[in-house]
C-alpha cells in the first residue's frame, strides 16, 4: 500500500510516541494515540488529544505526561517543530521543505493520485435513482444520481468493487394507472374531450400526450375508444420501457451510467416474491390475520407488522422489494447501499427487518435518505416544468443550469439535508458561482503553461525547497490532504466533503495567484513554482472527474 504524504508522517510520529510511552513504562494506549489535521491553524499541521484520554490510565496530568515525551520526534525528517498546548494538547509542525515533496508526488502519478486500498476489494452494490418509469426524471432524481456516481466513483478509487444498479418499478398498479392515462391520450388523439372527466389518480401530465402520438405512430390500428381496462397493464408496460430509455438516456446527458437496470416485471416472472414468502414462512415469521398475511417486522424492531398478501390474493409491493435485496445479497455483495428519496424514511426499518428476517447481515444493508431540492431564481421558487404537471424535470434543469453546475450544486450540501438550488447563480461567469470557481483554477494554470511555453525558457531543476511562502504552504497541505478527503468520501459516504475541498483549494490557489507571480520569477523559483501549479491542476482535474464535472483549458 502507497501511503500519502500526510499519512506518511501520521504513522511515523504515532509510532514515535507510542515507542516513547514503551520506554517510559505506560504501555496499552496505542487505541489512544491518533493524529488529526486541526481545523484552527493554529494547532499546527497535525495534532493528538491523546494525553486528555490517557491521564487517568497513567496516573499523570496531561501536560506532564507530555513534558516527559519531550525529544520524542528528533531526528523525523518530517518534523519541524512540536508544541504543548491547552490542557494537554500536542500540536505537530511539518518541516515545509519534505511537506512540498507532495508536488513531486503527484507529478509522477497525475492521473491516479489519491487512489487507496482501504477498500480491500470488498463488493459494493450501490442501488440509486431508480425513478418510477411512469413520468419525466424530477430534480431529487437528478441529485440522487449525481450523489451516488460520485460515491461509485471515488469507492472505486480508494479500493472497493462498486457495481451500480438502477430498480425499475416496471410492474404493479402504477404501470396500469400509467397505461389508463395512455388509453385516454389516445381518445383525445381521436377527437373525445378527456380533460373535465380525468379521473383522480391517473397521472395528467402533458408528456402523456408525447407518449400518446409515439404509440399512434407504432400501433394506427389501434382506436381509442377500443381499448378497455384489460388493455391498461400492456399499455402500461410499453409506455414504462418507453419512459425509462428516456431516463437512461437523460442520465447519460448528465454522466450517469449503470451496470445493470434490473427489472421489477422480470423479478417476479421469476418467481423471487413467492420465494421470498416461503422463505418466511419457514423461519416462522409470517403470520394471517383477517385473511391477510403478515411478517412480523416488530420482532425486528420495526414500529408495526407489515401485510405481505392483502386478503384479496395480491402482494404488496414490499414483497418484490424483499426480494430484491434478498438478490442483492445472494450475489456477494459484502455492501449493500440504497439511495432513497425523501418519502423513504419510513420504508427504512422494515426493509432493515426483513433483510435480517432472512438471515443477511442487517448491518451491511445501508439507507441514505437524498434529500429534497427546490429550484429557486433568487429568492423566487421556480415551477418550470415544460411537460406539464408540478416536477421540475431533471433534462429542464440541465438544459437551463449546465451539466457541470447541476452536478456541483447538488454534490454541494450533505445529501440528507434539504437543499436551495439557485439557478441565477448555477448560470453566473464569475467567482461567486463555485463551480465557476473551481474550475477557473484549472483554466488559470493552463494560461500559464501556455505562456510559459511561449517563453522557450531553458528548464532548470526543480527545488521544491524554494516554496516558502505561506500561500505556498497552504497549497501544499491541502494538496497532502486529498487523498484522505477521498477515504473519507467513501467511508462516510459523504461526497459533500470533496465539494468542499474542491472550494477549498481553488481558495487557496486563487490567493497564491494573487500574491504571488509564477513566470515573472528567477528560473529556480519559477520552475518550482509551475511544479506546484501543475501539481494543483492534477489534483483539480482529478477532484473534479471524480464529481462528473469536466476541467475546460480556457473560460
Amino acid at each position: 500500500m502507497v501511503l500519502s504524504r500526510l499519512d506518511e508522517a501520521r504513522q511515523a510520529i504515532r509510532q514515535r510516541i507510542l515507542a516513547k510511552l514503551d520506554a517510559l513504562g505506560f504501555r496499552g494506549l496505542d487505541d489512544l494515540v491518533s493524529l488529526e489535521v486541526p481545523t484552527e491553524k493554529e494547532r499546527g499541521d497535525l495534532t493528538t488529544s491523546f494525553a486528555l484520554k490517557a491521564a487517568s490510565r497513567v496516573k499523570l496530568a496531561p501536560r506532564e505526561l507530555l513534558a516527559r515525551l519531550e525529544g520524542f520526534a528528533d531526528g523525523l525528517d518530517s518534523v519541524e517543530r512540536v508544541e504543548v498546548a491547552g490542557p494537554g494538547f500536542l500540536n505537530v509542525t511539518l518541516r515545509t521543505a519534505w511537506l512540498a515533496e507532495v508536488v513531486r508526488d503527484i507529478l509522477g502519478r497525475p492521473d491516479t493520485y489519491g487512489n487507496a486500498t482501504v477498500g480491500q476489494g470488498r463488493r459494493v452494490l450501490l442501488e440509486y435513482v431508480s425513478a418510477n418509469p411512469t413520468g419525466p426524471m424530477v430534480i431529487v432524481s437528478g441529485r440522487a444520481a449525481a450523489v451516488g456516481d460520485t460515491l461509485a466513483r471515488v469507492m472505486s478509487a480508494v479500493g472497493y468493487q462498486v457495481w451500480r444498479e438502477f430498480y425499475v418499478n416496471d410492474a404493479g398498479g402504477q404501470i396500469a394507472t400509467l397505461g389508463h392515462a395512455l388509453a385516454l391520450r389516445l381518445r383525445e388523439l381521436d377527437g373525445e374531450e378527456v380533460e373535465s372527466t380525468w379521473p383522480e389518480g391517473v397521472y395528467p401530465g402533458a408528456y402523456i400526450k408525447d407518449l400518446a402520438r409515439a404509440y399512434r405512430a407504432e400501433h394506427p390500428e389501434v382506436r381509442g375508444e377500443s381499448v378497455t381496462a384489460a388493455d391498461y397493464p400492456a399499455l402500461g408496460a410499453w409506455a414504462a420501457e418507453r419512459i425509462r430509455a428516456g431516463h437512461e438516456a437523460t442520465l447519460r446527458e448528465f454522466r450517469v451510467t449503470f451496470d445493470r437496470w434490473f427489472s421489477e416485471r422480470a423479478l417476479r416472472a421469476s418467481g423471487a416474491p413467492e420465494k421470498i414468502l416461503q422463505r418466511l414462512r419457514e423461519r416462522g415469521y409470517l403470520v394471517e390475520r383477517d385473511g391477510a398475511l403478515w411478517f412480523t417486522a416488530t420482532r425486528f424492531g420495526d414500529d408495526k407488522d407489515r401485510v405481505m398478501v392483502k386478503s384479496d390474493g395480491s402482494l404488496t409491493y414490499f414483497v418484490p422489494d424483499a426480494a430484491y435485496h434478498a438478490d442483492k445479497f445472494d450475489r456477494g455483495f459484502d455492501y449493500v447501499i440504497d439511495l432513497l428519496g425523501p418519502d423513504h424514511h419510513g420504508y427504512v426499518q422494515r426493509i432493515r427487518a426483513v433483510v435480517e428476517a432472512l438471515g443477511y447481515p442487517a448491518d451491511r444493508l445501508e439507507v441514505l435518505i437524498i434529500q429534497l431540492v427546490r429550484l429557486l431564481r433568487g429568492k423566487e421558487l421556480v415551477r418550470m416544468s415544460k411537460r406539464g404537471g408540478t416536477f421540475v424535470a431533471l433534462e429542464d434543469l440541465i438544459e437551463e443550469a449546465g451539466i457541470d453546475p447541476a452536478r456541483f450544486f447538488l454534490l454541494e450540501r450533505a445529501p440528507e439535508t434539504p437543499m436551495d438550488f439557485d439557478l441565477n447563480l448555477a448560470k453566473l461567469k464569475g467567482p461567486d458561482n463555485p463551480v465557476y470557481y473551481v474550475q477557473y483554477v484549472g483554466a488559470r494554470i493552463h494560461s500559464v503553461l501556455r505562456q510559459w511555453r511561449e517563453m522557450k525558457a531553458p528548464e532548470v531543476p526543480v527545488d521544491l525547497a524554494l516554496l516558502r511562502e505561506p500561500e505556498e504552504r497552504e497549497l501544499l497541505m491541502l494538496l497532502a490532504r486529498f487523498p484522505e478527503v477521498l477515504i473519507r468520501v467513501a467511508e462516510e459516504r459523504a461526497p459533500q466533503h470533496l465539494a468542499k475541498f474542491m472550494t477549498e483549494l481553488a481558495g487557496a490557489f486563487h490567493a497564491f495567484y494573487r500574491q504571488h507571480r509564477i513566470l515573472d520569477q528567477a528560473p529556480e523559483l519559477r520552475q518550482a513554482r509551475l511544479a506546484l501549479a501543475q501539481a494543483v491542476l492534477a489534483v483539480n482535474i482529478r477532484g473534479l472527474s471524480l464529481m462528473g464535472i469536466e476541467q475546460p483549458e480556457v473560460m
